[in-house]
């Protein structure tokens, strides 16, 4: 069975195999194992904190093969982005260009920087390991988050958004960076994008222009890029589609990546979950798939499993109870999937 449960301090080793990994323009991942370390220990206090609020919280969460005990998989929710450090996107605006003389009237787009997501709930960090792609796994790991989300609604922000990975090579090589930023940090992409990681990103504001930039500026391969998702990403952002997130022209101004977002409420997993109390049935008997959690924060757990329904009570089977970590009578929060036609 694969169970999402908060990340612990042992998990360094497997965090930092999942790091390299995720490999270049995975912006989460591209820092030290000294940060990762780090991140290790704020989301294990993070889990721990008894609050209502949300602030600069990180909750890390791993997938694991409760047969194996191996961790195959990662992601993270961060409660608000842009309190302790600087959260800059590029905005797309569409101007119109004219002139009677020239008999010309045509529009163009110019990107902006803009911080408008600061004060916004981040989910990313989702991450799988090769070799469980198709399986569900992906699925599993990024709807926990939601459901998570649900279970302590005040401790995120109205909004939440996903930056997902634009279009980067496996040398670290980005058509945008190389047209744009390149030209003002002087740096290759990838010791920027840790710079990103790992500081408080004050040398975006020193150096990043602060003038609108006209897109057709850029080289064709550029432009091309833009708004588009690593083909890595591809499944990730067809996950975020089917939750209710949206694109909305806002890209990363490093590899040119969709920032996309949805109101906290009217996400798909957390406004169709629903709270029931559990009782006792075998296996056998199921006749439901769904996403289940325990509905907690601090000992957090879900599970994709099949269960019996019953009115307002679900029935669940000793061994999902246990990886639950709920007794009989306990409530759980439950998000119940229909087929699909291809696992991700």
């Amino acid at each position: 069975m694969l169970i999402v449960r908060p990340a612990r301090l042992d998990d360094l080793e497997a965090f930092i195999e999942l790091a390299r990994l995720a490999g270049p323009g995975f912006t989460s991942l591209a820092v030290s194992d000294e940060e990762l370390e780090a991140r290790l220990n704020k989301s294990v206090q993070s889990f721990a904190l008894e609050i209502d609020t949300a602030g600069t919280q990180i909750y890390l969460l791993m997938l694991e093969d409760s047969d194996s005990g191996e961790v195959v998989g990662v992601s993270a929710v961060k409660a608000l982005v842009g309190m302790d450090k600087p959260f800059f996107n590029f905005k797309l605006l569409n101007i119109v260009q004219s002139s009677s003389v020239a008999n010309r009237h045509f529009n163009m787009e110019v990107m902006l920087l803009v911080n408008e997501y600061s004060g916004t709930t981040e989910v990313g960090t989702l991450f799988v390991k090769p070799k469980m792609r198709g399986t569900g796994a992906g699925r599993l790991i990024s709807q926990a988050r939601y459901l998570l989300i649900a279970a302590a609604p005040n401790r995120f922000a109205e909004t939440v958004i996903s930056e997902l990975r634009g279009c980067v090579d496996s040398n670290g090589y980005s058509p945008f960076w190389e047209s744009l930023g390149r030209k003002f940090f002087k740096m290759d992409f990838n010791e920027a994008d840790k710079i990103t990681a790992e500081t408080d990103n004050q040398f975006i504001t020193d150096l990043m222009p602060k003038y609108p930039i006209y897109k057709d500026i850029l080289s064709d391969d550029a432009q091309e890029v833009i708004g588009k998702t690593h083909p890595d990403g591809v499944g990730a952002k067809r996950l975020l589609e089917a939750e209710g997130f949206r694109y909305d022209k806002f890209i990363d101004i490093f590899d040119a990546g969709p920032t996309m977002a949805a109101p906290r409420d009217q996400i798909r997993t957390v406004k169709d979950s629903h709270i029931a109390c559990t009782y006792l049935c075998e296996d056998t008997d199921t006749s439901h798939m769904a996403l289940i959690s325990n509905n907690r924060v601090a000992d957090y757990r879900a599970v994709y499993t099949g269960l019996r329904l019953d009115e307002q009570k679900i029935g669940l089977p000793k061994k999902v109870m246990s990886a639950l970590g709920v007794d009989v009578g306990d409530p759980v929060r439950v998000f119940e999937t229909p087929p699909s036609k291809k696992e991700v």
